[in-house]
This record gives structure tokens, C-alpha cells and sequence, in this order.
């Protein structure tokens, strides 16, 4: 007979709680045991769960009403919420979070794409596009990482600190959004949880997070990398206003282009 749903929740908070320590404690050992269990019973959970969905009774459904904002929107929603750029990953967490309805990952592929192609047919035809941040030393698209047109250069380029900064930055923001919400937002403290597990005191000691913690935590830390990162950026910016110009300099310079400039 399966394990009860209640009794795989508090295993899995546990494990967790388990797997925490003996990765802060650097016993990688037990850590990767802790790891392989703690998915096995997260499998388990999924299977409960279906389970008991299956065994739920039909409730008759309307026509579900057409979703009411587009990939775009969703994905904007999600950026300004951060307000540095983000990985798709990271943007389907923040949008499944905090916002209603579905953010699909495989719909992110190709947003880069038709952004650039519609700015190209009709240049700022459109109040913003999602673009890739650009790197600090190519001035080149930033693989994986989307920003929004109408931030300052010196937030869309990324230079050799940004990730950590943009990462306590994110934290940062997610922490005040998760304080404004009822404790029964499970998914956006998960989420917060997941940055605090990465934000040296800012994890809670039986799992968990506590929204003021991980800000302040967060801060602590950014204040240290701010400025070098800082200075990079607007370095970089200040180049990339004197080289790029039109699609480039929302979209990024093609490795041609940046071949012609050196020279």
C-alpha cells in the first residue's frame, strides 16, 4: 500500500531540512543520499496526489474562459516584478508564483526571435520588447538570460558580477512580494525558500524562510558587489552607446559587426 499524502509531506520536509545541513556542514556524501531520497519521495507525493485526483469526484466544467494576457505580457509581468534580467527558468517560477495562469516553457524558445523580427518589420512599433541582456566585453546577446527594452543599458548589460548582484537583487524583490502575501502562498515561499538556500544565513534552521531575513541577507551581501558591478556596467553601457545603434542595441551586436569595430 502507497505511503499516506500526509505522512510523504512531512518526509519531505524533513529530507529537506535533512539535506540542508549536510550541505552546509559539506558532507557531500550524505548530501547526495539525502538528494536521491528526497526525489523519490517527491515522485511518490506526485503519484499520491494523481491518485487522489483520480479518485476525486468530476465536477462539471464550463468552457474555460481564453486566457486574458499574452506570452509577452506574462513574461513582462514576471521581469518587472525582478527588474534584472532572468533566466526563462527563473521566469516561469517568478509567473507561476505570483501570477495567474500558465507561463509554458517551450513558448519561450522562440520569444527572442519574434521580438526581434517584429522590431526589425516596424522599429519601436511597440511600447517594449523582451530582448537578451548584453554581455559586457562583446556587447553581444547574453545566452539565456531575457530583459525588457525600456531599462537602462547599465541594467540589461551584464559584466563578470552581475549574476551574483542580479541574483540578491531578485531575492531581494521576491522577499517583499512574498511579506504582502497570506502564509498559505505556498509556491512564492518555495520559491523564496529557493533563493534563501543559496544567501549565506538567510535559510531558515528548520527549512523554510522568513521574507525579512532573506531581504536583509540579500542586501548585506549585494552591498559588498554593488559598486564594482556597478562600474563594469556602466563602462560597458557607455560603449555600447557609442557603438551600437538600432536592433543592436536592444538585440546585440552580431559577432561581424564586432569584428568591423575592432579594427
Amino acid at each position: 500500500m502507497s505511503e499516506p499524502i500526509e505522512l510523504l509531506e512531512r518526509r519531505i520536509d524533513r529530507l529537506r531540512s535533512d539535506l540542508r545541513r549536510a550541505a552546509v556542514a559539506g558532507d557531500r556524501t550524505q548530501a547526495r543520499t539525502l538528494r536521491a531520497e528526497l526525489r523519490r519521495a517527491e515522485h511518490a507525493w506526485d503519484e499520491a496526489l494523481a491518485d487522489l485526483e483520480d479518485r476525486a469526484p468530476a465536477v462539471p466544467r464550463q468552457n474555460p474562459a481564453p486566457p486574458i494576457l499574452s506570452i509577452r505580457e506574462q513574461v513582462h509581468h514576471a521581469l518587472t516584478l525582478l527588474t534584472v534580467p532572468a533566466a526563462p527558468k527563473l521566469i516561469i517560477a517568478v509567473h507561476d508564483a505570483f501570477f495567474p495562469g500558465e507561463l509554458v516553457a517551450a513558448r519561450l524558445t522562440s520569444l527572442r526571435r519574434d521580438e526581434e523580427r517584429s522590431f526589425k518589420v516596424a522599429p519601436f512599433g511597440r511600447p517594449y520588447y523582451l530582448c537578451p541582456a548584453l554581455t559586457a566585453d562583446l556587447l553581444a546577446p547574453a545566452r539565456g538570460l531575457l530583459a525588457i527594452s525600456t531599462w537602462p543599458l547599465e541594467t540589461r548589460v551584464v559584466g563578470p558580477l552581475s549574476a551574483r548582484v542580479d541574483f540578491l537583487i531578485a531575492a531581494i524583490k521576491v522577499a517583499h512580494r512574498v511579506a504582502q502575501l497570506p502564509d498559505d502562498a505556498h509556491d512564492a515561499r518555495r520559491l523564496l525558500w529557493r533563493f534563501a538556500a543559496g544567501i549565506p544565513g538567510a535559510a531558515a534552521a528548520g527549512g523554510g524562510a522568513d521574507p525579512a531575513t532573506v531581504a536583509a541577507q540579500a542586501q548585506a551581501e549585494l552591498d559588498v558587489h554593488a559598486e564594482s558591478d556597478a562600474a563594469d556596467r556602466t563602462a560597458a553601457a557607455a560603449r555600447a552607446q557609442e557603438r551600437l545603434d538600432g536592433a543592436e542595441a536592444l538585440f546585440g551586436a552580431r559577432l561581424q559587426r564586432l569584428r568591423r569595430t575592432a579594427n
